[in-house]
């Protein structure tokens, strides 16, 4: 919307990773480069890990866009909740492998004999598992399972794993100390310092511009206000940033001072505070709903002769298939929330053009009519002359 505006190619600020707007911090650097060593050694684990929002995932676009695609094939896998044998069928879909009516015995047979073709033709298999503090820990043995893959004494699969502080808690488990003598190399990644968001937001602002010039959108007392608020996620970083070019397109304005960056941080934070009244208020309701039907479920127990009251599991409905629908139906909660909360953010922003915009044409209504009556002072002044 305001990219013409501000003389940029693209949006400098959107969420979507994209190697091209990598920032070289210190940690981010060293995280790149243990990947980097990951991929040379074509064996054992890379850890990455770091609070959500801290470039994870940028990070191992950036490396997936540096490595040579004829002798690497990456597999990359974004983890909800996958236990051992959907781990298993997932990886070999990823290598193009069917599944269908096959025993878990034959699937990883078919995968061993897939990575040994690759290693055939000169290639090799990596396989990154994003957001992998959510896998269970049977499924993170069986990473190490599939890490015991060899031909000629070289290992066939290596693996990537990314994923938030969690992960590293689950590593540290006692039944986790095989996988962890398979770690070559392990990085916590931590948010921007100050400066490092000063460099952060010129870096990004200047990668998206049209011009190699230089070019300074928003003044350091205003990037300090946006730290502040942000904490140095480069995540949250990025919302913020673009939330005040937004701002200073909408007001006419080329660059942004502090003044400008506060009116966005008290606009931020003032829908927080409404989005949480309108959140308490949701579960209030929602909680008087759950205690009207649990009431109602006690009555019809009431009611129920003995002999037919329903005993938990009577279906016969394995436990743990029980708990990977429980655990969907809340990932389809979460991901409705998302899509409202998105959708939410876009009615504000479009809300908030409608407002500037009825500023500025009152802004202009009232220069018109200044400009009318100075023109009739004018025209009696000469009928008078």
């Amino acid at each position: 919307m305001y990219e013409a505006f501000y003389g940029l190619k693209e949006k400098p600020f959107h969420l979507t990773p994209d190697p091209h707007f990598f920032f070289a911090s210190k940690l981010h650097t060293r995280a790149l480069s243990y990947l980097k060593y990951g991929i040379t050694q074509g064996e054992g684990f890379i850890v990455i890990t770091g609070a959500i929002g801290t470039g994870k995932t940028t990070i191992a676009n950036s490396m997936l866009a540096e490595i040579d695609e004829q002798e690497v094939k990456a597999i990359q896998i974004v983890t909800p909740k996958l236990n051992p044998d959907d781990l298993i069928i997932v990886t070999a879909e990823k290598l193009g492998l069917s599944t269908e009516h096959k025993t878990k015995g034959q699937i990883l047979q078919q995968i061993e004999k897939e990575l040994i073709r690759l290693v055939e033709t000169g290639h090799r298999a990596l396989l990154i598992v994003d957001e992998a503090q959510n896998l269970p820990v049977e499924s993170v043995e069986e990473l190490r399972m599939l890490s015991n893959f060899q031909t000629n004494g070289k290992p066939l699969l290596q693996s990537f794993l990314l994923g938030q502080p969690e992960l590293r808690s689950l590593l540290q488990l006692p039944n986790m100390e095989q996988f962890r003598q398979r770690i070559v190399a392990s990085c916590d990644l931590k948010a921007l310092s100050s400066a490092e968001t000063h460099e952060y937001i010129h870096f990004r602002v200047n990668a998206a511009s049209e011009t190699e010039s230089p070019v300074k959108l928003i003044s350091d007392e205003g990037i300090d206000k946006i730290f502040q608020l942000s904490q140095g996620i480069p995540r949250r970083i990025n919302t913020i940033s673009d939330r005040v070019l937004l701002y200073g397109f909408l007001e006419d304005k080329k660059y942004l001072e502090a003044d400008d960056v506060q009116v966005v941080i008290d606009e931020i934070k003032q829908e927080s505070v409404e989005q949480a009244d309108a959140q308490a208020s949701g579960e209030k309701q929602e909680t008087k709903v759950e205690k009207d039907y649990a009431k109602q479920e006690t009555l019809l127990e009431d009611l129920t002769p003995p002999s037919a009251q329903t005993k938990e599991n009577q279906s016969g409905i394995p436990s743990d298939i029980l708990e990977d629908v429980t655990h969907l139906r809340n990932m389809l909660q979460e991901m409705r929330y998302t899509l409202e909360t998105s959708i939410e953010y876009k009615l504000k922003v479009s809300r908030y053009i409608d407002n500037a915009i009825n500023r500025k044409l009152k802004q202009l209504k009232q220069v018109s009519n200044a400009d009318g009556e100075e023109s009739k002072a004018e025209a009696k002044q000469d009928v008078g002359e």
